[in-house]
């Protein structure tokens, strides 16, 4: 392999690496968010799972699914490949020759920290009623082998990218958005709602107990998506790195929009949560094709992936799917539509890309629910997913944790 020009390569190097710092960031969102749209008593639950996710994906990742994920055309066939266990250089090559880019351990460290996404993503829509065990369990299969494997089909160099008209997924509203998503609405499926949701009388609202913090949650995972964006372009090249920041940031300010607009006309208030959740419909949105897209189509991505996010709540409420902090319908519905936007804005729109964009979205979605079933299901009849009612009611975290996140303080919970 040619040597790379030196200071190009450190600066592109360098800017992976800050990326990488971002992304990882969103890890803190994502805990944040999730406890404060829950309520007092499951707040250390939370914390531990968003906690132990991190941990538990680039261990997994390490091991196994950076190799599946990226197997090298010596490994890889169009399904699957896989290049061993491990982290390990093909022989008489070394981390800086890898690629003109990058080294291998920093290509490896950015990958790693979109791996736990998945199962984070997951751990928001079964939350206060999951046994904390169980959920460790799905999140070690689901982040160490559906996620890598989903992943080799386009990023490395799967069927999905071998199509005549290539699928494209920048940085992951399918590849890890719906991944995620298809295993949330399993998981809230196959553990039903709880306790006090769905009455006679209709739904029920359970309202979080921290806005504040899940206020910061999502501007610390905004924060954070300029590296899981802007890191994508895996260079430092100022025009397209620019574009991303720009595509990425019009995208959510249009969410938040169209959110707004969208619940206004439908509850007649001013509804935070459907503000903050139309954020990030518009980040998972923007994600698929946020270096394809001018500023208009992405404001247009946004607008109506923050509008959609509105009715994909009502909808999941209606046929009684609880999803405590809107996972599904940002990053399923979200990623669904911000992967179908590929072929209808930005530089790639055509009928032959909105099929091959169709077709992807069908074929990750048909894998990840057959296998988040697949988990869930066999550990519903084995050890059981749901803690038990009186624990439930109690909270998790006594019961779980044998601790409280706010011991000082009264809880109505």
């Amino acid at each position: 392999m040619q040597e790379p020009v030196q200071d190009l390569f450190t600066v592109n190097n360098l800017w992976m690496m800050i990326a990488t710092i971002l992304v990882f960031i969103m890890h803190l969102g994502f805990a944040t968010l999730e406890a404060g749209l829950t309520r007092a008593k499951n707040t250390v639950n939370i914390l531990f799972k968003n906690t132990i996710i991190p941990a538990i994906g680039l261990l997994t990742y390490a091991f196994v699914g950076f190799n599946l994920m990226y197997p090298g055309a010596d490994f890889a066939g169009s399904i699957f490949g896989f290049a061993g266990f491990g982290l390990s250089l093909p022989e008489g090559w070394d981390s800086s020759n890898y690629n003109a880019g990058y080294t291998y351990f920093t290509d490896f460290i950015f990958q790693a920290m979109f791996a736990a996404t998945a199962a984070t993503i997951v751990s928001g829509a079964v939350a206060e009623r999951v046994k904390l065990g169980p959920f460790i369990t799905f999140s070690l299969l689901y982040v160490g082998i559906c996620y890598p494997i989903v992943g080799m089909w386009k990023w490395g160099g799967g069927f999905l990218n071998e199509l005549s008209t290539p699928f494209y997924d920048f940085a992951g509203s399918t590849i890890v958005h719906s991944v995620g998503g298809w295993g949330a609405l399993v998981g809230a499926y196959l553990l039903g709602p709880r306790i006090g949701k769905y009455t006679p009388q209709g739904m029920k609202a359970i309202p979080g107990h921290n806005l504040p913090m899940a206020t910061i949650g999502v501007f610390l995972l905004w924060f954070g998506w300029f590296g899981f964006n802007g890191g994508s372009v895996l260079s430092a090249d100022p025009g397209a790195v620019s574009r991303v920041f720009v595509t990425t940031s019009l995208a959510a300010a249009a969410g938040a929009i169209g959110a707004l607009i969208v619940s206004f006309l439908k509850f007649k208030t001013y509804d935070i949560t459907m503000v903050l959740n139309g954020i990030l419909a518009g980040l998972v949105g923007i994600t698929a094709g946020a270096d394809q897209m001018g500023v208009l189509d992405s404001v247009i991505i946004g607008f109506i992936g923050g509008g959609l996010i509105v009715f994909s709540v009502v909808l999941f409420d209606k046929i009684k799917i609880d999803d405590p902090v809107g996972a599904i319908s940002v990053h399923l519905v979200g990623g669904i539509w911000g992967t179908l936007a590929v072929g209808i804005f930005g530089d790639l729109a055509g009928w032959g890309q909105l099929y091959s964009q169709l077709l992807g979205v069908a074929a990750v979605g048909l894998f990840c629910f057959a296998t988040s079933w697949l988990i869930f299901f066999s550990l519903k009849r084995t050890v059981g997913i749901r803690v038990h009612e009186n624990e439930e009611t109690e909270g998790l975290d006594i019961n779980e944790h044998s601790m409280r996140a706010y011991p000082d303080f009264a809880s109505k919970d």
